[in-house]
């Protein structure tokens, strides 16, 4: 099998070993790209602060790769995404690395509804300022887990949200389940651009597997934040922690919450509280005494997360709380709550594949509800206080 025979069917897969459904032929075919690459935007982000980051490539010795035991090591990449004292002189950062994007390019097919061609992924700009300095903290910190075949990449918007109100948001990816992730150079065991390694969809085993690798990943950044050393690690107010995370990364941030005490809120963006036999994870079938939004859509609903979700629900006195996005879809919660909408309106999506990926409803509506949903949560949770 060549590489994007071999990549192509690890990401359809994945994708359906989460629910997320691939796209009918006939609907590819519904399409025609223009004359022209579209280059697609990221909604701008509302807060009062620029938005600075820095990429950490970070390698856990004490781990191997559950999907690749020839790299010998974990290795996790994440986005520090911080309030920056200025922006100036700082170039705005494209949303995917050159790398990312074309390997994305070579999966996009495979996602439900998304072109073949027609659009020029590397040329998406974000809304972040890369080496611009820290400003003086301390900040609250909230770590992001994207959903299964999502790079962190595809958070980037509810990121720069965040980050500009005076968070410092740390977005992780999962080598191994990500769709794609850039390191900074290859090593033995894995390319520079490393794809996820699924080649058909997870069995119950490797379901649990990938979540409980996501919860090491996720212990294993907190620590290194803790040890994160200069400006930036002064900046960082780890006695303020939160996490939030989408689907797979939704039960990642859930089970998070429960297992470390380190993590005060947490927001759950429809990701299921069991596995896939059906066995409640602990945080569901124990309860959960800290703050704990459960956020979904009408369209995903189904009887398996009203079940796991009521299951967490119906402990007495718990700090939980759950609300419903309607009009909308799985992906609503992603970039792709913007970036699919410009699709449909170039001609390059069906209106039923929008919906089956977003909803029906409209991004100046979905992008600001869920942008307040979590400024709220988390501003009365972990309030930032601006430095004086």
């Amino acid at each position: 099998m060549n590489t994007l025979d071999r990549r192509t069917v690890t990401k359809a897969g994945l994708l359906a070993a989460v629910s997320l459904a691939l796209t009918p032929t006939a609907a590819r075919a519904a399409v025609t790209p223009p004359d022209a690459d579209l280059v697609l935007r990221l909604p701008a982000p509302t807060g009062p602060y620029g938005i600075g980051a820095t990429v950490l490539h970070l390698v856990d010795p004490s781990r191997n790769d559950p999907w690749e035991p020839a790299i010998g090591v974990r290795e996790v990449m994440v986005t520090v995404l911080h309030p920056a004292r200025t922006v100036r002189g700082y170039p705005r950062a494209p949303q995917l690395t050159p790398g990312a994007a074309k390997l994305f390019t070579d999966l996009a097919p495979w996602t439900r509804g998304l072109p073949a061609a027609g659009v020029d992924w590397a040329a998406t700009l974000s809304h972040t300022h890369p080496g611009a300095p820290v400003a003086p903290g301390p900040w609250p910190v909230l770590l992001h887990s994207p959903g299964g075949g999502d790079a962190r990449t595809m958070g980037t918007s509810l990121a720069e949200e965040l980050a500009s109100h005076g968070w410092v948001v740390v977005t992780v990816d999962h080598p191994g389940d990500a769709s794609e992730v850039e390191f900074p150079t290859e090593r033995p065991g894995r390319d520079k651009v490393r794809p996820t390694v699924f080649l058909r969809p997870p069995d119950a085993e490797q379901f649990g597997t990938m979540i409980d690798t996501r919860l090491a990943d996720i212990r294993f950044v907190l620590d290194r934040l803790e040890a994160l050393p200069g400006p930036l690690g002064r900046a960082l107010d780890l006695s303020r922690v939160g996490i939030y995370g989408h689907s797979a990364g939704g039960t990642t941030a859930a089970q998070t919450l429960y297992d470390d005490p380190r993590f005060a809120a947490a927001v759950n963006l429809e990701g299921y509280l069991d596995r896939m036999d059906g066995e409640l994870f602990p945080v569901a079938r124990d309860g959960v005494d800290r703050p704990l939004l459960l956020l979904g859509t009408d369209g995903f609903r189904d009887a398996r997360l009203d079940r796991s979700w009521g299951a967490l629900l119906a402990h007495p006195g718990d700090r939980t709380r759950r609300r419903q996005l309607d009009d909308a879809d799985h992906w609503v919660f992603t970039d792709y709550a913007a970036l699919v909408p410009q699709l449909h309106a170039a001609g390059l999506m069906t209106a039923a594949d929008r919906i089956g990926m977003v909803g029906a409803i409209e991004p100046k509506v979905s992008v600001r509800a869920v942008r307040h949903r979590l400024r709220s949560f988390f501003g009365r949770r972990l309030p930032v206080v601006a430095a004086k």
